[in-house]
């Protein structure tokens, strides 16, 4: 027996190989409610390393340990970005829903060495002109805004009408867009970052790219004081082809994650009695939960992926060169190893592996950009709404059925009808 994976319609693997022994189909109701506790039994039953199998039997390994995954993004070369390495492609569907995360594209994301280093620094570059107090303005006039479109019915989805616009909105902004654009993005955005039943990701993905192209080609004949102007005249000398698919990858990081960053800590500070008495006793800060959130429900909580460059070991397996590995940040960052009381990793202390980590990690200062967001959006959203709760109990609340992001489906709440804000 081997520990090595075998792709589905390739030939059967000896039996006992973790193909077929046990290991665990990632699909989205078990990881509905209580991922937490999947991790958890995944981690007693295969220790750091688990055997998984993601869409059409296609096999994997999930990294659950956090020393495991901080080894993993610590070594680029052993546990490569540039997924032309899989050795599973001659088996890979062309309408696969996991293809828009997997499938080469000549996007930062899936560069390595000097190359990713220069593509990154670019990024960087572009990232730091964004002004953190303009941010943060521009992210109360949209939170105003938002708010000033359902104020006065005394309900709403902060989900559908709050946490998942505003982030965009502000990106948009960054970026130059249109603001008009911003429904077909979010919705396209979604559909191919986390799709629903009848979601077409691979369609979805394509009207973005083409959006993005031509918001790229109107840059380079009219620049501004934006993203994707900075890339287009930064040093660096990218082409249109990889500023499209970096600015992707920027805009994506800023909606989803961040929107299901602000909505779970929204729940939070709204179910929870220690954030409850702060709404007016003051106990525990936004920036608290905002913290607490990236250890207890991070909104990334699964990253695919890595890719073996070559035969290893990791947490007791055998990995095979080509084998695809799956970060589980969420498990890491709950990892009884490293934090036996689990209460500690929340208090104040930054150690969690939400933005990942290495040089493939979130690129500075990107989640600091998200935190000016969602702190402005968790602060203006009590501030104009002080008595708001949600409006079923706090166990009806559904979470996403996702392998990958954790957010809610909705967050229903009820609040005293009040007036639009009084300036923009």
């Amino acid at each position: 027996m081997t520990d090595s994976l075998t792709p589905a319609g390739a030939p059967a693997a000896p039996a006992g190989c973790p193909a077929h022994d046990g290991a665990v189909v990632l699909s989205g109701l078990q990881f509905q409610q209580a991922p937490a506790d999947l991790y958890r039994d995944l981690r007693r039953r295969h220790g750091a390393v688990a055997p998984v199998e993601l869409d059409g039997g296609v096999p994997a390994w999930l990294v659950l340990g956090y020393r495991e995954v901080h080894y993993v993004t610590s070594n680029d070369e052993l546990f490569a970005r540039d997924s032309r390495r899989w050795h599973a492609w001659d088996v890979i569907p062309e309408d696969w829903p996991l293809l828009p995360y997997v499938g080469y594209q000549p996007s930062v994301l899936f560069t390595e060495g000097a190359e990713h280093r220069r593509r990154s620094g670019a990024i960087s570059d572009a990232l730091f002109g964004v002004d953190q107090f303009e941010l943060q303005a521009t992210c109360e006039q949209i939170a105003d805004e938002l708010i000033d479109a359902f104020s006065g019915r005394g309900h709403a989805d902060l989900m559908a009408e709050y946490a998942h616009q505003l982030p965009l909105l502000a990106v948009v902004r960054m970026c130059g867009l249109p603001g008009g654009e911003t429904d077909a993005l979010v919705r396209d955005l979604a559909a191919s970052l986390d799709a629903g039943p009848d979601d077409d990701p691979v369609a979805a993905y394509g009207r973005v790219q083409e959006r993005i192209q031509l918001l790229v080609e109107e840059k380079r004949e009219r620049p501004g004081a934006d993203i994707p102007s900075r890339l287009v005249l930064h040093p660096a000398g990218l082409t249109d082809e990889q500023i499209v698919q970096d600015l992707i990858s920027v805009i994506a990081a800023a909606q989803q994650p961040t929107g299901n960053w602000i909505g779970n800590t929204l729940r939070l500070m709204l179910t929870d009695e220690r954030f409850a008495v702060s709404l007016s006793g003051g106990r525990r800060s936004v920036g608290q939960a905002l913290n607490e959130v990236l250890w207890e429900d991070t909104p990334t909580q699964n990253f695919i992926g890595r890719w073996a460059a070559r035969d290893t070991e990791l947490g007791g397996r055998r990995i095979r060169q080509g084998d695809l590995l799956i970060l589980g940040l969420a498990a890491a960052n709950t990892d009884p190893q490293v934090r036996p009381d689990a209460a500690a990793g929340a208090a104040g202390n930054q150690a969690h592996l939400s933005f990942s980590h290495g040089e493939h990690q979130c690129p500075y200062p990107a989640p600091e950009l998200a935190e000016v967001m969602a702190k402005a959006a968790v602060e203006v959203l009590l501030d104009r709404l002080p008595d708001v709760v949600v409006a079923v109990d706090a166990d009806e609340l559904m979470w996403r059925p996702s392998v990958w992001m954790r957010g809610l489906a909705a967050l229903p709440v009820e609040f005293s009808p009040a007036p639009a804000a009084r300036t923009h």
